[in-house]
């Protein structure tokens, strides 16, 4: 109750530090003693970033086919009119999760009336570019009874997809053929499995520190009690985008960290280190398990595709440098990709330029093809 006597705190002594945000007014903080009720505000905190201070949000709900009740955060630009504006090109950013019933997927995890938070590589960056958003649309991968969530990923996932994209053209707010899809982590690892099998629904896709071939984590495996490859080798290997590297035909920009301690999403060189340092099987195997694979089985087949590796960081993003630099390169595959998206045939000689670019420069040399507006670019990342 106080921090400065450890006697009890009577009544009249005692103030309450409260908090309190919308979807319009950052978060503010208010210091209420108990029986005045007097309310004072300390400090007076600035909006973060006025440009986006009128943007729109709005918790939409929609449901799948099979009458799953789901839910988004839908935001759009300031000043956007629909009427008058038309669909705009959408980004949409999410991340699965597992449950063991429909109720509990369709539960609402957040409140509609929070303060939408901005970080320093958040999608919403992209309202500043014209972009609709939708956030976090729940993607739930669902097991009843016996059934284990992930017996089904590839369906309910490409199923869910359907419905959120269903509802922002609907609402006349995304143009059908300019939605790009991204996400983090196992967020990367649904959007690959997204061009994959769901091809129809997006122009192209961003996928930041993934792991794309689950048959390398063959001791455990995240959401399912069947634990090993052995005893669930079909879920492993139809969940892997690795095993679908041939189907993806739309634009993909993969970025990681090369010093990736993530379990799950290591690089080569964490796994060289770790092989060092434990010598075990299961490390070998991890070796293999990289960016490194899944985009040279991307370029075999002639995927449009570009490989970033920020150097000495982690699962998450920290220096200055990685940030900006995945928010040019994130910026540069929306516009050419998603806002300008090509025909088959362009699609097709864009891929040809894209990868061989990428496999001869190493990341070392300017490059003057890659910059905007025809400035000289020296890459802060190595580029595959």
């Amino acid at each position: 109750m106080s921090d400065k006597t450890d006697a009890e705190l009577s009544l009249d002594q005692l103030k309450i530090l409260t908090s309190k945000e919308s979807k319009t007014e950052n978060t503010q903080y208010y210091l209420q003693t108990w029986l005045e009720k007097k309310q004072v505000k300390i400090p007076n905190f600035p909006h973060p970033y006025p440009q986006l201070a009128s943007l729109y949000k709005e918790m939409i709900r929609y449901q799948r086919k099979d009458g799953v009740q789901l839910t988004a955060n839908l935001y759009l630009p300031p000043g956007y009119d629909p009427s008058k504006d038309g669909p705009l090109p959408c980004l949409v950013w999410s991340y699965p999760g597992e449950f063991k019933s429909k109720d509990a997927a369709g539960q609402v995890r957040c409140s509609p009336n929070e303060f939408p938070g901005i970080g320093a590589t958040s999608p919403l960056l992209w309202l500043a570019r014209g972009f609709a958003i939708l956030s976090g649309p729940t993607i739930p991968i669902i097991g009843e009874g016996d059934e284990e969530a992930n017996d089904r990923y590839v369906e309910q996932l490409v199923a869910r997809a359907e419905a959120a994209v269903e509802e922002v053209v609907k609402r006349g707010v995304a143009h059908p053929d300019k939605i790009a899809v991204g996400g983090h982590s196992y967020g990367a690892f649904m959007t690959a499995n997204l061009l994959a099998h769901a091809s129809h629904l997006f122009c192209c896709g961003i996928a930041r520190s993934g792991a794309y071939n689950w048959t390398l984590n063959s001791i455990w495996f995240s959401g399912t009690e069947k634990w090993t490859l052995w005893e669930a080798t079909s879920t492993y290997v139809e969940m892997s985008p690795f095993m679908s590297a041939n189907k993806i035909k739309k634009p993909i920009l993969l970025i990681h960290g090369e010093q990736d301690n993530n379990s799950g999403t290591l690089t080569m060189q964490e796994n060289i280190l770790m092989l060092l340092l434990f010598n075990t099987l299961f490390i070998l195997l991890y070796w293999l398990i990289n960016e490194y694979r899944f985009f040279n089985a991307l370029k075999g087949h002639g995927a449009l595709s570009r490989l970033v590796i920020l150097p000495f960081e982690s699962h998450g993003y920290s220096a200055r440098e990685s940030i900006m630099h995945v928010l040019w390169e994130t910026d540069r595959w929306l516009q050419n990709y998603c806002i300008n998206s090509a025909s088959k045939a362009d699609s097709d000689s864009a891929a040809d330029s894209e990868n061989e670019t990428l496999s001869a420069s190493g990341g070392s040399a300017a490059r003057e093809d890659l910059s905007p507006e025809g400035s000289s670019y020296l890459p802060r990342s190595l580029l595959w």
